[in-house]
């Protein structure tokens, strides 16, 4: 793992070294082990590294032995030994870093087409003159690029290409989006000018300063009917999660496992120890102790089962409010989910015992486990209702799909609606089960979970790996009918079928709950007065940009009994984020005493 930024200058006085160690020192918690810059011929790279694999060696920037490429990469090569076997190169380290170089001096850049593993890369092409921004095939890792005057600044997080070129502007076409679903999809971010790499893209930036981009996988089409029998599936799905997880635990360094109790974790966790054999596996869970919907007793009961040695961060209030304005910071983009900040507090706990940890992240968007696929059929039919009919069903799908505000309510809060060029095109496939889980695949999984993910661990110095998001395994799931995957009275129905041969049936049967955070009650008590000052007080931002009295009606509606919310948590952590990078971040009061988050072992018994 490691942090990446750079320039790549087409004016002399774009190539700014002061800006390359800049980089270094925002990417410092991507990489805290060691810092590199190098400053070639119109181009500099700056690097930090996390190292995982070949720890001792494997330096980056690193060089191909003929001197033509440069390398900086964040993430890892899970099938490095395989392809380094087969490449003929005087290789001098035993990591994955030099195979990648070596592919691209024996192959070119088409050589990251055969990379498997999550990572985001920068490879420039002295002879050419080209530079090379790759980002793996399920966009697990970020990357990110933005034009300044007489150059193209690059960086595995958005704070690090705000060091040099014209400070940041807000992108308002992008509003729209974030009210929609938490987050900005790929190319777009919140500010303006700044893109994402698409997932399973690569961008070229040729010496002109013209870019080309070019997508270089996507996920194959469904089988057809009567590929797949229900048994055939079970065994090619319960082979592919054996390999996958085979694969992520690939390293020279210790790994663990996030444990919720739910099926996906515990399915990771449980396939993790059967590999391990003796050893017990370090798990890690969070939760509150006392809430309705902890799932620690769930995790408990898992590790007892499978043996692994866990470990329980405990939560309150105040651990909300103590980090918010720093992880918006680490998230460059407002926090949309408060579970956020417990993904932080589980990383900076597992950063005690391990370096990598697995986690169950893809799981529902490649087996349809979340409710909502229940109703992509309905969803889809709803569009051809009469209008009278079709806003009202339209504003109760849109709930069910987890929008923090409908298209209605966002029109009403931007005045008007998204901008043309922001609407993103219906993905095709066999029925709506398999278009929604596609345009997941393409949107919620890499610009939401992912990015959160990725943010909230790396924040701590730990690194994330999900291992259901082996490219292979997502190429298998579909190309499965979703017969074998939403079923009456379930969803990933054949995930849970090979669970179930690893875990009793309450574990692989219970319905999916999430970490739920106690947010009804906070808006009402301590948060009360603090999200009626930053929503609609005179230095607001949010009411000075949406409209006012729309904010102002949430905040009362809540007050008065609704459950508004997740609508306020959203508004308030794009206050919070606006603070944060156009101002200065305010030091949210705690509402209520309460022990700051703590790590305890449990022993299976």
């Amino acid at each position: 793992m490691g942090g990446i930024g750079g320039i790549r200058a087409f004016s002399p006085s774009a190539l700014a070294t002061g800006a390359l160690h800049e980089m270094t020192e925002l990417l410092h918690h991507r990489g805290p082990d060691e810092a590199a810059v190098w400053v070639g011929p119109d181009i500099g790279l700056a690097h930090t590294r996390l190292p995982t694999i070949d720890v001792e060696n494997s330096h980056q920037p690193m060089h191909s032995v003929d001197g033509r490429w440069v390398l900086a990469i964040d993430g890892g090569v899970v099938n490095y030994e395989s392809l380094r076997a087969h490449l003929d190169y005087p290789f001098r380290t035993r990591g994955d870093t030099e195979v990648v170089v070596a592919g691209l001096a024996l192959e070119g850049i088409s050589f990251v087409e055969r990379l498997q593993g999550q990572f985001a890369l920068v490879a420039h092409d002295l002879r050419t003159g080209t530079t090379h921004l790759v980002r793996d095939r399920l966009g697990i890792l970020p990357l990110y690029y933005r034009h300044i005057p007489g150059g193209i600044t690059f960086g595995s997080e958005v704070k690090a290409l705000l060091t040099i070129g014209p400070p940041p502007q807000v992108d308002h076409r992008s509003l729209d989006a974030y009210l929609g679903a938490g987050a900005v999809a790929a190319p777009d971010t919140l500010f303006e000018g700044v893109k994402k790499v698409r997932p399973a893209h690569r961008v070229s930036i040729m010496p002109g300063g013209h870019l080309e981009e070019v997508r270089y996988w996507a996920p194959p089409e469904c089988d057809p009917p009567g590929t797949w029998g229900a048994s055939d599936a079970i065994e090619a799905v319960g082979d592919g999660v054996r390999e996958a997880v085979r694969a992520a635990l690939v390293a020279d360094v210790p790994v663990g496992a996030h444990l919720s109790g739910g099926l996906n974790s515990s399915l990771i966790v449980a396939q993790m120890q059967q590999l391990r054999g003796d050893e017990p596996v370090h798990t890690f869970s969070a939760g509150f102790g006392d809430h309705p919907h902890d799932e620690l007793p769930w995790a408990r009961r898992v590790s007892t089962l499978i043996g692994t040695q866990h470990h329980e961060v405990l939560l309150r209030p105040t651990d909300f409010e103590d980090v918010w304005a720093r992880l918006t910071w680490h998230r460059d983009a407002p926090i949309s989910e408060p579970s956020d900040i417990a993904v932080f507090a589980l990383a900076r706990a597992a950063r005690e015992h391990v370096r990598v940890v697995l986690s169950g992240e893809g799981g529902d968007e490649l087996f349809a486990g979340y409710p909502k696929y229940r109703f992509a059929r309905v969803a889809e039919r709803s569009t051809v209702l009469p209008a009278r009919l079709h806003s009202g069903l339209a504003e109760l799908i849109e709930r069910r799909q987890g929008a923090p505000f409908t298209a209605a309510e966002r029109q009403g809060l931007l005045g008007s609606p998204p901008p043309p060029e922001r609407r993103a095109a219906p993905p095709l496939g066999v029925d709506p089960v398999d278009r929604m889980l596609r345009h997941d695949l393409r949107h919620w999984l890499p610009d939401n979970l992912l990015e959160r993910g990725d943010r909230m661990s790396l924040a701590a110095s730990l690194e994330l790996r999900p291992p259901l998001l082996d490219h292979q395994l997502v190429e298998l799931a579909f190309r499965l009918p979703t017969s074998v995957k939403v079923r009456p009275g379930s969803t990933k129905w054949v995930l849970r079928e090979v669970a179930r041969r690893l875990l009793p049936d309450d574990v692989t049967d219970r319905r999916k709950v999430g970490f739920r955070v106690p947010l009804d009650s906070w808006f009402r008590t301590g948060l009360r007065d603090t999200a009626r000052d930053r929503l609609t007080g005179a230095e607001s931002w949010v009411g000075h940009t949406l409209d006012r009295s729309m904010v102002r009606e949430l905040v009362d509606r809540h007050q008065r009994g609704g459950h508004e919310e997740i609508q306020l948590w959203t508004l308030m952590s794009l206050e919070m984020w606006h603070d944060c990078f156009f101002g200065t971040a305010p030091a949210v009061p705690r509402p209520r005493q309460g022990a700051r988050a703590t790590s305890r072992p449990t022993t299976p018994t």
